[in-house]
């Protein structure tokens, strides 16, 4: 039997501009088996980035619940912007936040 690594709750996320409240991501609930691939996609401004910046704790969230089921669990992903640095090999900047934080084990 496999287990969740990650279970998602009627997870939201709100923003405040100039007019008032922007729902960014609404009621999304979601459950992931260790071993497992999953792809998010979906349209321009459906709020896939919003999910991933709220799971990697970048972006708080408005609501729900986010649980966590392995021990040191990480997500990392790379930011729709490019934001490479043009003098580093794509693997070196993959892997420049663990050799920040002197957790690289290569």
């Amino acid at each position: 039997m496999t287990k969740n690594i990650l279970e998602i709750s009627h997870l939201a996320k709100n923003y405040q501009d100039d007019t008032g409240e922007v729902m960014a991501i609404k009621d999304i609930n979601l459950k992931i088996e260790d071993g497992k691939f999953i792809a998010i996609v979906g349209p321009s401004g459906c709020g896939k980035s919003t999910l991933l910046s709220v799971l990697a704790n970048l972006e708080k969230k408005s609501g729900g619940n986010i649980n966590f089921f392995k021990d040191n669990f990480r997500i990392g992903y790379m930011l729709q912007k490019d934001s490479l640095f043009p003098w580093l090999t794509i693997l070196d900047n993959c892997l420049i936040g663990l050799k920040i934080k002197k957790e690289l084990t290569k």
